[in-house]
């Protein structure tokens, strides 16, 4: 159940940030059997790693999306999955590969991962490297191809141990998720309907240690304010006739956002982008412009882009009731607009979402990892595991370690690569065996 209001959401987070006292209890057989062909694939997962890194695939490099959906699509074919690709070329996105396995054993499980990078075709971080012998630099190794084959070699371990029989198991790769396709009726329907068909989601997200999982995250909304003024010469600026002119009333705006709008935990916003001038030319699509003006013109126009963070419904639509009445007091001879453009929901930390974290920290304690808690989700962006929190219970943040996400100094550290995917498949193994 998802907490309906402000108290039940800080009791649950408090509750979830506790931590656990378990005991650690002894593999079984089997499960010992599956270490031992996780470690026998490791080198072989690297590789594919490498592989898969090498081939750009910035959100808007639609061939090369596709082109990583192709090979992971025939990995997962290769072991007993029936895969298909979803195009999006509708929302101007490449597509989604979904690979699954069907079956009324155990739990139903949702496995999420994506396939894009926040590094487009142009960018110069292209290559895999090595740094030293367990760190690389790696353009979305982290975020998050790292966390896809995390998925792809824990399920291959268990199906070469024949234990994926009757199970019902969705691998669900989005080709957006950095920047995803509008609407999102669309561009996040498939994922919606496989989640309905589920029990559990468990998001390959980058980790933030063996020692922590996310049990809630933050939602994303995006926001413009669009400012005009009165065009005229510099001379006149500030008389009746002229007014503040449209970049004075843009920063008036900001400012009021800075002071009266910020503050509460867990609501964040950041004006990304800011244009004015006479003349402004604005690609929201690329989220690239140009502008034009003169110290001697009062500016016309000002453009503003940014994003919004929330822990709940409640508290985004606070945010924006306030952000619209700052608008709203405008300037002399100016007028100002604010819209916005729903992104991620929140993922709140619901008591499915704390009885999971439960599972994988007696996993983690059984393979002598450590103990699990919730991570703070103050410290988290948006995904897509949010889209399906409505439906089932999450755990999200289960993908690889590594430094630098988003930037060009994005490292992956291939060393704890072995560690993360036994605590992945065992879970899998255990949930998928629960009665």
């Amino acid at each position: 159940m998802k907490p309906t209001n402000t108290f039940t959401l800080i009791l649950l987070l408090v509750f979830v940030f506790s931590g656990y006292n378990v005991e650690a209890q002894k593999l079984s057989r089997k499960e010992k059997k599956i270490l031992k062909t996780i470690e026998i694939n490791n080198a072989e997962a690297i590789e594919f790693l490498k592989e898969v890194v090498n081939i750009n695939s910035g959100t808007m490099n639609h061939a090369g999306v596709k082109k990583v959906g192709d090979v992971f699509g025939k990995a997962f074919e290769n072991i007993g999955f029936k895969t298909s690709w979803y195009d999006m070329s509708e929302v101007n996105r490449s597509g989604h590969l979904f690979a699954e396995t069907s079956g009324d054993k155990g739990k139903k499980l949702l496995l999420i991962g994506h396939l894009d990078t926040v590094f487009e075709a142009d960018s110069p971080f292209q290559e895999f490297k090595m740094v030293n012998d367990s760190i690389a630099h790696a353009p979305g190794g982290n975020d998050m191809k790292g966390g896809n084959v995390i998925i792809l070699y824990a399920l291959k371990a268990l199906r070469e141990n024949g234990l994926l029989d009757d199970a019902q198991i969705i691998a669900a790769f989005t080709g957006d998720e950095e920047a995803s396709g509008k609407p999102l009726t669309i561009s996040r329907r498939d994922l919606i309907n496989a989640a309905k068909r589920s029990d559990i989601a468990l998001g390959f997200e980058t980790s933030t240690g063996f020692n922590n999982a996310t049990v809630a995250r933050r939602g994303s909304s995006g926001w413009k304010l669009e400012v005009s003024g009165k065009r005229a010469h510099s001379s006149g600026i500030f008389n009746d006739r002229v007014g503040a002119g449209a970049v004075f009333e843009m920063s008036r705006i900001l400012n009021e956002f800075y002071n009266k709008v910020k503050g509460e935990q867990y609501l964040t916003f950041n004006p990304g982008i800011l244009l004015g001038g006479t003349q402004v030319d604005y690609d929201s699509e690329l989220t690239k412009g140009a502008a034009f003006g003169k110290t001697n013109v009062v500016a016309q126009t000002a453009i503003v882009e940014g994003g919004l963070r929330f822990i709940s419904e409640e508290q985004k639509e606070n945010a924006r009731a306030k952000m619209r009445e700052i608008v709203k007091n405008n300037l002399p001879r100016t007028s100002a607009k604010v819209s916005f453009i729903d992104s991620y929901p929140a993922m709140g930390p619901t008591e499915g979402n704390h009885e999971l974290l439960k599972k994988l920290n007696q996993v983690s304690l059984d393979l002598e990892q450590g103990g699990v808690e919730a991570y703070d989700p103050g410290k988290r962006g948006a995904a897509d595991v949010s889209f399906v929190a409505e439906y089932v219970d999450c755990l999200d943040g289960l993908g690889t370690m590594g430094t630098g996400a988003h930037t060009p100094q994005e490292t992956v550290n291939l060393n704890t690569i072995e560690a993360l995917t036994k605590r992945t498949a065992i879970l899998i193994y255990r949930l998928i065996n629960e009665k």
